[in-house]
């Protein structure tokens, strides 16, 4: 049976970046969805739009799982900046990630702790060097800490308490959940986000200007990824 790359993304701009690389595409369609099956640099490999949130998310990774037989999953999309040193169009490789508004903390643990999984749940090992290795011209690349919840943080009051609590990088909305699934059935991920917009009261406008310039850079970094 073949292996395929999964490659999940959650906006369309961010699909249609990624697409732009394939060739041989086959659509599928599995419980109303589109997976587009084909190859980038000869690698087999699985795009798929998850739409935005945690259960969005869960439920594709689930079903790629389910349906296919996968070497490891990428998830790839768009993010806010929690760290001051991020710019615009930056990019950050997950070494861990956490669902920062996962909440029991009535029942004495720690926010974003998940009960039998944990608070943080880390990216391969191996997927995560060979990422680190990749150098893009005029694109910073770093790894950290990226915090996933089904919110969009606008708050600069949030931005400053999800860094403080997790130490984390940058925010988003899907990470996290596919992490979760993917260690819980034992499959390989990575997690890479380019840098969009800063949690500032007004950050939506520059999510929605410069989300094509984020989706860009991540397809350039799966570019040079399956070129290893």
């Amino acid at each position: 049976m073949e292996k395929y790359i999964g490659i999940i993304v959650a906006e369309i701009e961010e699909l249609d970046a990624i697409k732009s690389l394939m060739y041989n595409i086959e659509e599928v369609h599995i419980y109303n969805l589109n997976i587009f099956k084909g190859k980038i640099s000869n690698k087999d490999c699985l795009l798929v739009r998850c739409g935005v949130g945690k259960v969005n998310a869960s439920r594709i990774t689930q079903i790629l799982t389910d349906n296919f037989k996968l070497e490891f999953i990428i998830n790839l999309g768009s993010a806010g900046s929690l760290n001051n040193d991020l710019n615009i169009g930056d990019i950050v490789i997950a070494k861990n990630l956490v669902q920062h508004d996962f909440d029991v903390t009535a029942f004495g643990r720690d926010k974003g702790c998940i009960p039998d999984t944990g608070m943080f749940f880390e990216c391969d090992t191996n997927l995560l060097q060979r990422c680190m290795s990749i150098k893009i011209n005029d694109i910073c690349i770093s790894t950290g800490i990226i915090a996933s919840g089904d919110i969009f943080c606008t708050d600069v009051k949030m931005k400053e308490t999800i860094n403080k609590k997790f130490s984390a990088d940058c925010v988003e909305m899907e990470g996290a959940a596919i992490a979760q699934v993917c260690s819980l059935n034992n499959i390989p991920f990575i997690v890479v986000r380019s840098i969009s917009d800063t949690p500032n009261g007004n950050n939506q406008v520059d999510f929605n200007e410069y989300l094509r310039f984020a989706s860009k850079n991540c397809a350039e970094f799966v570019k040079q990824l399956f070129l290893y």
